[in-house]
């Protein structure tokens, strides 16, 4: 039977989804952008676990095609205040978080989960992975900038069988250069799910602290951007 006039199938992208505001909006814009997603979540022993089953619950949300949850125990390796015994700092002001790399950098993470996202990607045939990288917000994390970005693609090109062949994976970063405000306006647009979200790295149960530098970069967001956040929070 002739095919002739069937609608193309769509392409496919990974997206990294850590079920937090950043990854969340990646994964809406990547599903704008006409991709079929597959979502892929990396369970590493984390503090804050909870973004895992947020995660799950995004993935339902965005009508994800697929959504794989990998285990890998960065906590063996340690480092960070995400995955060691070390304090998760509080009430930082902006210019101490802006100060070099912060504790809650974890050795390798980004290169660990693109390696990952780049393995998942070459399985399903997806030639697009969608990173929700920040260098704004987080410009102490090295393995966010886009220098390591365009140089892991390369190594993709040179050490993967559908480099080889030709076929490019691409990592794609559409927040890489916004605000925080920026990203939250996009996702209002996009009606991105807020109210699923984690991004706390150190959550109260499963309520966001409210201290961390990375809730007081979602709260500072929200006000900017002129948007009700509506996650609740342990300290008002």
């Amino acid at each position: 039977m002739s095919d002739a006039g069937a609608s193309p199938q769509p392409q496919r992208a990974v997206v990294l989804a850590s079920g937090g505001l950043d990854s969340t909006v990646t994964a809406a814009m990547a599903k704008q952008d006409g991709f079929e997603l597959f979502l892929l979540t990396i369970a590493y022993r984390q503090r804050h676990a909870i973004e895992i089953e947020r995660a799950r619950q995004v993935a339902a949300a965005l009508g994800a095609q697929s959504h794989l949850v990998v285990e890998v125990d960065l906590r063996a390796l340690g480092g960070s205040a995400l995955t060691d015994e070390l304090a998760v700092p509080k009430n930082r002001p902006d210019g101490e978080r802006a100060a070099g790399i912060p504790i809650t950098y974890v050795p390798g993470r980004n290169l660990i989960f693109l390696s990952l996202a780049a393995a998942h990607a070459e399985v399903v045939g997806a030639g697009v992975i969608y990173f929700g990288a920040n260098v704004l917000d987080y410009s102490g994390y090295p393995d966010c900038r886009p220098e390591f970005i365009r140089a892991f693609e390369q190594a993709v090109a040179m050490g993967t069988k559908a480099g080889v062949e030709g076929r490019r994976i691409e990592v794609r970063t559409p927040l890489l250069m916004l605000s925080k405000a920026e990203i939250i306006q996009a996702g209002t647009k996009l009606h991105v799910p807020f109210e699923l979200t984690h991004s706390c790295y150190d959550p109260v149960g499963t309520v966001a602290c409210g201290r961390c530098d990375s809730c007081l970069i979602r709260r500072q967001g929200f006000a900017k951007a002129g948007v009700e956040d509506p996650i609740a929070y342990a300290v008002g």
